[in-house]
């Protein structure tokens, strides 16, 4: 079982020049003394948040407080919070039930400076690995998500609080100096971490002789052009895929960069919709029996063309829940949803696709619309860089 949780931490003001952590020279008077940093308001709420769920009781120093000036008007000072220089071994840190959450999960934070979408699909494609132990909670796990961060001050807080509760942090983070200050500060604290980023972008650079720019995707230096003509051709390729959805407009199938085919609830639709969120105009035709396919189909450049089958099975179940949504399944007699009918059906798709043997037929049953999307791609690119022989 996986939860999951998100923040966007706002950056106020410039950035912070990273500095390590404090270093094993310091006295021990030093590390055992309490260190005060500015909490963000967001970061208090989910620290609350956490909190509540669990069942602990809130550290009140935690929260913000009212006080009044001389004239007695209410002034609102910022949240602080407190954050021992040794989370781990902080006597106010309570029972070991304040080190975790009550359920039993571990935590793993997600740490990014841009959106987080590469960490959370990192995570998740490697929590992909363990769904025999997180499906029946033998080893459930809690992950967090923390994106905008490009301040040391909002890295070292949310590191600190890895070590409080024993969590794994998962960052990446363009700029070097940041991804170098994080890996030092999970060192410091004890903290388990992984840089997803930095390693590749390293490789990469050594295999193109250059050096990598640092900046986040979403960096306001690179954001001088944000309606850029990729921004307008992602936009025409949606609207062009909408249009085209469940066989409509046949006759612009050859205006498609692709061509998706199959019965129906074969999941066409979402995966030429994620398709056109790339960039690529996708046309999709359903294959039913008794009706008969438009001639633009066989006329468009069958390299382009997919097809997609799927497990006669997992259709039904399929197509038992969208009927249900429908209202199908009471009085309404329909063989949708029959067995005998989805394997006729599927049959008489494999036949047309037979008769095109140039169309890939990818089988989708039990894959992501992203897998899915990574084969259909990387034949599309095969064809279409290919060197035509002469």
């Amino acid at each position: 079982m996986i939860c999951s949780s998100s923040l966007r931490l706002s950056g106020s003001g410039t950035r912070n020049s990273p500095s390590p952590p404090a270093s094993s020279e310091n006295s021990d008077e030093s590390q055992s003394q309490v260190r005060r940093i500015k909490a963000s308001p967001q970061l208090n709420r989910w620290s609350r948040a956490r909190s509540i769920r669990s069942g602990r009781k809130l550290d009140r120093s935690a929260v913000s407080t009212e006080s009044r000036d001389k004239s007695g008007s209410p002034v609102r000072s910022e949240p602080e919070i407190e954050l021992p220089m040794s989370p781990k071994g902080d006597s106010r840190s309570g029972s070991s039930d304040e080190e975790k959450e009550v359920n039993g999960g571990k935590p793993i934070f997600m740490v990014s400076d841009g959106t987080g979408w590469t960490a959370e699909h990192a995570v998740n494609a490697a929590l992909g690995q363990f769904d025999y132990c997180l499906v029946d909670r033998v080893c459930p796990v809690n992950t967090h998500l923390f994106s905008g961060i490009d301040d040391v001050e909002k890295l070292m807080e949310i590191v600190k609080q890895a070590a409080k509760e024993g969590a794994m942090v998962v960052f990446t983070l363009a700029e070097p100096s940041m991804a170098q200050f994080a890996k030092q500060a999970c060192q410091h604290w004890g903290v388990a971490s992984s840089d997803i980023l930095g390693p590749i972008t390293e490789a990469i650079a050594g295999h193109l002789g250059v050096s990598p720019s640092g900046l986040s995707r979403w960096a306001p230096e690179r954001q001088k052009s944000p309606l850029s003509e990729e921004y307008f051709r992602r936009i025409e390729a949606i609207e062009f895929t909408i249009k085209q959805d469940d066989g409509a407009l046949p006759r612009n199938l050859h205006m498609a960069d692709i061509v998706l085919t199959g019965v129906s609830r074969s999941g066409k639709t979402p995966l030429s919709i994620y398709l056109a969120q790339k960039g690529y105009k996708v046309a999709n035709v359903p294959i039913v029996m008794n009706i008969d396919l438009p001639n633009t189909l066989f006329e468009v450049n069958p390299e382009k063309v997919f097809a997609l089958t799927i497990n006669p099975v997992v259709l039904q179940s399929i197509r038992r829940a969208r009927a249900k949504t429908l209202g199908m399944d009471g009085e309404l007699k329909t063989n949708y949803c029959d067995m005998d009918y989805v394997k006729e059906e599927l049959e008489y798709a494999g036949k047309i696709f037979a008769q095109n043997p140039v169309w890939p037929v990818i089988e989708v049953t039990s894959k992501a619309i992203e897998e899915t999307a990574v084969i259909v791609l990387r034949l599309y690119h095969d064809r279409k860089n290919r060197v035509p022989e002469h």
